[in-house]
């Protein structure tokens, strides 16, 4: 864990994990990202699946399943990433440090802290803490995250307007919504960015999940930044997170 790592509220919400054990994701109209991302980086899962879940995480993503159906009968579901063992978060964290020393031009430097400092600041904008306590669990670990996007009737992914895990603004899920477009044109592709990230939204809401505030793709439902989101919009109904780590 690094200096600099950011104290984030969602992590002071209690966890009563209840026992639900992972489960591969088979769901009809959901397909899985081939060759994994993260695998493709050289990840070690050590013989474990990132495409596994919650079996009760499972049954509300065949609910949303069944809405985007309902909605756009000819799309799909990809799943870019869920379960994420502490391991690979870290590889992750690391991969990303270094992607950003190379971008700045920073290679072969020695980093003094207040440079190492500005880097971690950007990592943590995108990646959880690879917390080894059991009280604070990154939300990949718990099997109740997972990163998403859409398939078109064609099955290629369908533009949102930004990449998964790009590090800037675009990754904000309401970004669209505050930038000012150059022309008409523009101001189109806007709006169609936001349906569409809104159309995701909608889906996966309509089945219990909730959106991280700073990521269009990334969902949850019953870890602590799920109960924490919960917490912030029914203050008179608090709950707790009833998904912790997995390892």
């Amino acid at each position: 864990m690094s200096f600099a790592t950011p104290l984030k509220p969602y992590l002071a919400v209690s966890i009563q994990d209840c026992g639900e054990p992972l489960a591969p994701i088979n769901v009809e109209g959901v397909k899985l990202l081939k060759p994994h991302p993260y695998e493709k980086l050289g990840a070690d899962y050590q013989g474990r699946s990132p495409y596994v879940l919650r079996t009760g995480v499972l049954k509300r993503l065949d609910q949303a399943r069944l809405t985007l159906a309902d909605i756009e009968p000819s799309w799909e579901i990809l799943i870019f990433d869920a379960y994420r063992p502490i391991a690979v978060q870290q590889f992750m964290v690391d991969h990303t440090f270094a992607e950003i020393v190379a971008r700045d031009g920073l290679q072969g430097q020695v980093l003094t802290p207040e440079q190492k400092e500005n880097i971690y600041h950007q990592v943590y904008q995108i990646w959880a803490v690879p917390s080894d306590n059991p009280l604070t669990p990154p939300p990949h670990s718990t099997g109740a995250a997972l990163d998403i996007t859409l398939l078109d009737g064609l099955g290629q992914p369908v533009d949102m307007g930004g990449e998964i895990d790009e590090l800037s603004a675009r990754s904000l899920p309401n970004y669209y919504q505050t930038v000012e477009p150059n022309s008409d044109r523009q101001r189109k592709e806007f709006e169609q960015y936001q349906r569409r990230r809104e159309l995701l939204n909608t889906i996966m809401e309509s089945a219990g999940f909730l959106r991280h505030p700073g990521e269009w793709w990334h969902f949850s439902q019953g870890d602590q930044l799920w109960a924490w989101q919960y917490n912030q919009r029914h203050p008179d109904h608090q709950k707790i997170a009833y998904y912790g780590r997995v390892e």
